[in-house]
């Protein structure tokens, strides 16, 4: 299980943040969808190959649909010039960083519960993470207040309270299942910031988004 929740916290709270904030930095929010949702295909193939389980022609081809959503979407928002090669490089470092560190994830979670693999994965990722710090103090310094507050949402919300509830989910549902369901994220984006923000989302968009939804529905079919 040590080796396990090792990889895991490297894996994700380490290579998989600063590759894809490094990579964020390099290429547009398109590009960098784009690239990064490749993870789910590679959780499935992985899920497959090392932890032997099924992947029926449903979960296929709705990881397939969903992932032509995600194209859809990436370029709706796209700014529509040459990605640099660095950008594309670091967002799929990411991508696979992700996809091992879920595979990894799974065999831990029979043994520990879902907080423990959580709470010892942040903490081998902020130690993996340590060569950061000198930068992290020199910035936090003349940080303005909106971004440190928007950090410490990112530490508690979408990292505590989300790990632990996607590690949770993780030790009940097949890991090729549940990397499907992250193609939720990009129509849920879409919705959420014609919403919260009045980002009114372009047909493409939409397009897209809908086609995130009905590859995941379909990927939950028996």
């Amino acid at each position: 299980m040590a080796a396990a929740v090792l990889a895991t916290g490297v894996l994700w709270f380490g290579v998989y943040m600063v590759a894809l904030n490094w990579g964020e930095q390099k290429v547009d929010a398109g590009t960098a969808a784009m690239v990064v949702n490749v993870g789910p295909v590679i959780i499935a193939l992985l899920s497959g190959w090392l932890l032997s389980e099924a992947l029926p022609r449903t979960l296929l081809a709705g990881v397939a649909v969903s992932f032509a959503g995600v194209i859809l979407v990436g370029l709706s928002v796209s700014g529509g010039g040459h990605a640099p090669v660095g950008g594309v490089l670091l967002c799929l470092l990411a991508a696979v960083s992700y996809a091992v560190a879920v595979v990894s994830q799974k065999p831990a979670l029979r043994q520990a519960s879902a907080l423990q693999v959580t709470t010892f994965g942040v903490a081998v990722g902020a130690l993996a993470c340590l060569p950061f710090a000198g930068q992290l103090a020199a910035q936090l310094a003349r940080a303005p207040l909106a971004a440190t507050a928007s950090v410490a949402y990112l530490g508690v919300f979408p990292t505590a309270l989300a790990f632990t509830t996607w590690a949770y989910a993780l030790a009940r549902t097949p890991a090729a299942k549940l990397g499907a369901t992250t193609y939720l994220v990009p129509a849920i984006t879409v919705l959420m910031s014609w919403a919260v923000l009045g980002q009114v989302p372009s047909w493409l968009a939409l397009a897209g988004g809908g086609l995130c939804l009905g590859g995941v529905a379909v990927s939950r079919r028996r």
